[in-house]
């Protein structure tokens, strides 16, 4: 089915939040208690959640099905732990994808020093944390983590996962989409990117300022949702950092 070319921007402070004592999470997808049913996903991303977690705290092991689960960390480190024997400790320039499948339990914490036998820990730890549908459901849960090299991201657009085949190999984490791959950019200054040619496009911009070629200025937190579109140029104004989430079918094709 056809859809319509459209340019669709979502500012910061819109989103929903999520603000405890340990926690502060924006939404820019209906979320947990945040529900708004003209706002559950575009294309196959259902979640697109901006965390800061406190030190010594975190998320308690808690259950996930049939998702295909994105972290990437902007400051700080997290610890993953899940109920197929996985850990890890995720930290800038380490993608991290975790496949549910037919069922798994998994906890983040920000507590990585209790790992390495440091007696203090202050700092927060700053991630963006993002939800694709399988293209199949039931499958065996996985995981991996692989070092997206810190040069490739100075610059220009580099995949971070995809399931893609034209996406496909070893300098990226898989998901099992064949329809999805989310790409990221660290930028200075005047540095430029092009977006790609997709059904559906999800940008986000976690830190920094950019302007989007025919939509003007966006700032940390901003999303802009694409329909049928792509090709746009994005400028940075300032060090800043970009996801791009690339898509070529949504929830009703799946």
């Amino acid at each position: 089915m056809a859809v319509a070319e459209t340019v669709d921007v979502r500012r910061a402070g819109d989103r929903a939040k999520t603000t405890i004592s340990w926690l502060d999470s924006k939404h820019s997808f209906s979320f947990a208690d945040h529900y708004d049913p003209a706002n559950t996903h575009h294309g196959l991303l259902l979640v697109n959640n901006d965390d800061r977690v406190a030190a010594a705290a975190g998320f308690d092991t808690h259950p996930h099905r049939d998702m295909e689960i994105v972290t990437w960390v902007l400051r700080g480190s997290l610890v993953h732990q899940d109920s197929t024997g996985h850990s890890g400790v995720i930290y800038p320039g380490l993608a991290q994808r975790m496949s549910a499948g037919r069922g798994i339990l998994h906890s983040e914490k920000n507590d990585s020093w209790t790992l390495t036998g440091d007696s203090t820990h202050s700092e927060p730890v700053h991630f963006v944390q993002m939800w694709v549908l399988p293209d199949e459901s039931g499958v065996t849960p996985g995981y991996q983590q692989l070092e997206i090299d810190d040069e490739l991201l100075r610059g220009q657009l580099v995949t971070i996962a995809s399931g893609m085949p034209e996406h496909a190999d070893d300098t990226a984490i898989t998901i099992r989409n064949r329809f999805a791959a989310l790409h990221g950019a660290r930028l200075q200054p005047g540095d430029t990117v092009e977006l790609p040619q997709a059904r559906y496009l999800h940008l986000f911009v976690p830190r920094g300022e950019v302007t989007l070629e025919g939509a003007g200025a966006l700032g940390a937190g901003d999303a802009v949702r694409f329909t049928a579109s792509g090709g746009q140029r994005v400028t940075a104004v300032a060090p800043s950092e970009i996801l791009v989430w690339e898509m070529h079918a949504s929830l009703g094709d799946m």
